[in-house]
């Protein structure tokens, strides 16, 4: 199931923490990828279909530096086919002692219309990475080569990155407090539910910077409150 064109701009509009309560509301409590961060915090929220890689650990016998001669080398492969508006997700076994990438190749990812890349491990020419015009997210900078202690095995099958489940599709939302991943068959309910309830909170945080208490406020159940709640809807048309 393809992301839609609107939903992707819905959910470039709302929070990982809102879309974190949404999915625990399913049942759902592992989408967040761990000890992951943004390399730049000024970039606006990535938001593009999953893309993946996997790592295993390195065998020295086959992973000398001649590997990367190969054209179909799989790290090469990844980046060069990664589709536009997908978003790279790396699986580095949560190992950030060799780079998963550096700028070369995640240069290539921005110029290929890639919507971002995450790693749970760490890339190389970090500082580089933070001034491209790619949201990008890794645990911290590392500068080996992936082939010290990495192995790039698979491209584009369901991995694990910071202890979440990735399927090859699912919609991944990364902001200031990191990364998440909705199911793609739950991406267009998820955006509806998450915009409705920016909404709210963005009311209930006007009504508490006015002295507001958060009882029968926060969450709704004062009657007043969804009273309250639908008139400043109309008057700011949200």
């Amino acid at each position: 199931m393809a992301l839609k064109p609107e939903t992707r701009e819905k959910l470039k509009t709302v929070s990982t923490a809102t879309i974190s309560t949404i999915l625990f509301k399913r049942g759902l409590r592992s989408q967040f990828i761990q000890d992951v961060k943004p390399l730049n915090p000024d970039q606006p929220t990535m938001v593009g279909e999953a893309y993946t890689l996997r790592y295993i650990p390195a065998r020295e016998d086959l992973n000398p530096i001649t590997v990367f001669q190969d054209p179909n080398h799989p790290q090469r492969k990844a980046v060069d086919e990664c589709p536009p508006g997908a978003v790279m997700v790396i699986d580095s076994r949560k190992d950030a002692r060799a780079a998963s990438a550096g700028s070369i190749l995640v240069t290539r990812l921005m110029k290929r219309g890639a919507a971002g890349v995450v790693t749970d491990g760490g890339f190389r020419d970090a500082a580089e990475i933070a001034r491209l015009d790619i949201p990008s997210f890794h645990q911290r900078p590392s500068a080996p080569t992936n082939l010290t202690h990495h192995q790039a095995i698979d491209i584009n099958v369901p991995i694990g990155c910071g202890d979440a489940p990735v399927f090859p599709g699912d919609v991944i939302v990364g902001d200031n407090d990191g990364v998440i991943v909705i199911p793609a068959r739950l991406a267009d309910e998820v955006a509806d539910e998450a915009v409705e309830m920016t909404a709210f909170e963005d009311f209930v945080t006007e009504e508490v910077m006015k002295g507001r208490s958060i009882r029968g406020l926060y969450p709704a159940t004062d009657p007043q409150t969804k009273i309250d709640f639908e008139a400043w809807r109309k008057k700011t048309g949200r």
